[in-house]
């Protein structure tokens, strides 16, 4: 059990709270579905993905989405949970566009009935989530209260390196999803127009929650997205060992991405290490 938040801190409010219930859900169907079946997206999933690593590749962000969230939805300080939501919606926003931009492609008159159904009700979801999510987070900063001090600020050279990565995930992002055509070949892997956007969405939206890392500068803030950081990194090595035929591994890209995975499962066990040892080391105050 969590302690009760000291007077004068902000909680997280009930709205915001159940929204991370509402998107764990999707994050539940749409995560599991991509990882497990990637090569059944054909009558499956809302658009066919090609080739199945790419779903693969999908399936992991939306499970690490869905790990974070149920994290997030334990907690009652709005300052422990929030180093996710700049990237949530980001995201959110930057893949309903990525799906306005390439509605020919969605199965809206497949003939499969699951196809068809999953392709409306990702339509129907990316529109409705984008504004309903930021009225909730305008909200919740409209709440009384602040945060909390920092009791544990990240050292100098982590930071270094989370100012780093999140040049490397935005502009990666940014080029993924401004222009696939012409920078779908950075990838290690093939990439379409569509599935080009959507990994460039996953990184804007990665990136985000990077930026907020910095910005919170605490161990105990970014727990969540440290998690996200072990989570991510070991599905995607075990979608690219499942399908390693499909990276050519010949090529550059192929390495420094095996690398960038690697790194990221590293820093993400540093910091959760680091924030469990100062979590014993400095008590939380009584409530």
């Amino acid at each position: 059990m969590q302690p009760a938040p000291a007077p004068g801190v902000r909680t997280i409010s009930r709205g915001i709270r159940r929204l991370t219930l509402v998107i764990s859900g999707l994050a539940l169907v749409v995560g599991p579905l991509l990882y497990v079946l990637p090569d059944n997206t054909d009558t499956l999933f809302a658009w066919t993905i090609q080739p199945p690593l790419t779903a693969a590749f999908l399936g992991g962000t939306y499970c690490t989405a869905l790990a974070i969230e149920i994290l997030a939805a334990r907690q009652r300080i709005w300052a422990l949970a929030r180093v996710f939501f700049p990237g949530m919606l980001t995201f959110t926003l930057t893949m309903l566009i990525a799906t306005l931009l390439h509605l020919n492609k969605f199965h809206f008159e497949a003939p499969g009935g699951i196809a068809r159904f999953t392709a409306w009700a990702w339509l129907i979801i990316y529109i409705l989530a984008p504004p309903v999510m930021a009225g909730l987070l305008y909200m919740q900063l409209r709440r009384p209260g602040g945060d909390p001090p920092r009791r544990s600020p990240l050292p100098p050279w982590f930071r270094g390196v989370l100012a780093v990565q999140a040049v490397i995930m935005v502009g990666l992002g940014a080029a993924l999803f401004l222009a696939p055509d012409v920078t779908k070949g950075i990838w290690p892997w093939m990439l379409t127009p569509l599935t080009a956007r959507a990994v460039g969405a996953w990184m804007l939206g990665l990136g985000a929650a990077v930026v907020q890392s910095y910005r919170e500068n605490d161990w105990e803030r970014i727990q969540l997205a440290m998690v996200g950081d072990v989570v991510l990194g070991v599905l995607e090595l075990g979608a690219v060992a499942r399908f390693s035929n499909t990276v050519p591994w010949a090529t550059p890209n192929a390495w420094v991405y095996m690398g960038a995975l690697v790194i990221l499962v590293a820093l993400g066990a540093y910091g959760l290490a680091q924030s469990r040892s100062l979590a014993i080391a400095v008590p939380a105050p009584p409530g």
